[in-house]
């Protein structure tokens, strides 16, 4: 696969992740929607990456992720903090058996729900931005 043909497919699941992240919290599914919000901020990272030359690590913390498009545009800094939040979500989310305490009450709730998709779009719009300036 070609490198715009990489870019282009993690944005094409970026966008389902959003998607699918909207359905569930309308479903009042907020396990999923904040699993599909996490994971839509991933891609776009990786995207970002894709698009500045580099190939998508195969990693899945979103902190990680931000730190390595920060050393390719500063202007990243801005969502570290987002970044970061979303990454709570990332394991007690798949698993029941996640660590006790790693979100109240073993879930995430509706405000976390609305939380993590107010966040996937900030990254959505950082990334979007970056990637038309390019």
């Amino acid at each position: 696969m070609a490198p715009t043909e990489r870019v282009a497919a993690w944005l094409r699941f970026a966008r389902e992740d959003l998607l699918m992240a909207r359905l569930a919290q309308e479903a009042g599914v907020c396990n999923q929607a904040c699993f599909h919000s996490q994971q839509a901020a991933e891609k776009l990272l990786k995207a970002f990456l894709e698009a500045r030359g580099g190939r998508a690590p195969r990693v899945h913390a979103l902190a990680e992720l931000v730190s390595l498009c920060t050393g390719v545009d500063p202007g990243f800094r801005e969502i570290v903090d987002s970044c970061v939040a979303l990454d709570r979500f990332y394991i007690p989310t798949r698993y029941p058996e996640a660590v006790v305490g790693s979100l109240p009450d073993r879930g995430p709730n509706e405000a976390d729900a609305r939380e993590a998709l107010v966040t996937a779009d900030e990254v959505l719009r950082h990334v979007s931005a970056r990637l038309s300036e390019a």
